[in-house]
């Protein structure tokens, strides 16, 4: 019983790991975070912001799972509330980075205390994540393609299970990658048009989502 049960759910789990990897592969304001924090600051800090983002990818999975999201779907208010906060975090970090790019140095990465601020790293991957409505969404549509009427509970679980772990690889690479030493040297010979391009990128992404009809 539990092989046929296998058999009928895994081509609609396997349908929504699909969906959730191009969609984690395609740059947002998460990993253009966790880029520029990589570079500027260093690994531990960026390895930080990216647990954060892929705690916010666990905690809309689980909401959805559960029906959640659907809910706040349904209130235009909510969602419109979790749309103004998440631009205007946008919007701030956009600030940040022109902040930066003016500078002669880099201010950001001189004031921060890695082993003090990791926290503040990850709640920072935290606020971006769970402040995107259109994560809220997204994940409505990933799991509505592996979760038919009816699955069983484990199905659920293997999803967001599944999800969680590909979150976690995916945004921790992106950490790695950008915070080695090849990477570094770029970021110090094009500091400020690393950060006024991740500027415009950030005020672009917030911008939109205050402008946007969810």
């Amino acid at each position: 019983m539990m092989i046929d049960q296998i058999a009928e759910y895994l081509p609609g789990i396997l349908l929504a790991y699909s969906v959730f990897l191009v969609s984690i592969l395609s740059p947002g304001p998460n990993i253009l975070a966790i880029m520029g924090t990589s570079m500027a600051v260093g690994r531990g800090s960026g390895l930080a912001l990216a647990l954060g983002v892929a705690t916010g990818s666990m905690i809309w999975a689980t909401l959805t799972a559960l029906g959640l999201t659907a809910v706040i779907a349904s209130f235009a208010v909510l969602l419109t509330a979790i749309k103004i906060v998440g631009g205007l975090f946008l919007l701030w970090l956009a600030y940040k980075a022109f902040k930066s790019a003016a500078s002669a140095h880099d201010i950001e990465a001189q004031a921060s205390d890695q082993h003090a601020s990791l926290s503040g790293y990850f709640l920072k991957g935290l606020t971006v994540q769970m402040t995107n409505p259109k994560a809220a969404l997204a994940w409505v549509a990933i799991i509505s393609l592996g979760l038919k009427a009816g699955a069983p509970t484990w199905v659920a679980v293997v999803i967001v299970v599944g999800t969680t772990v590909f979150s976690l690889i995916c945004h921790v690479l992106y950490a790695l990658v950008f915070s080695t030493p090849p990477m570094v040297r770029i970021y110090a010979r094009a500091r400020r048009w690393v950060q006024a391009t991740l500027g415009v990128l950030f005020a672009f992404a917030g911008l939109k989502l205050l402008t946007s009809r969810i």
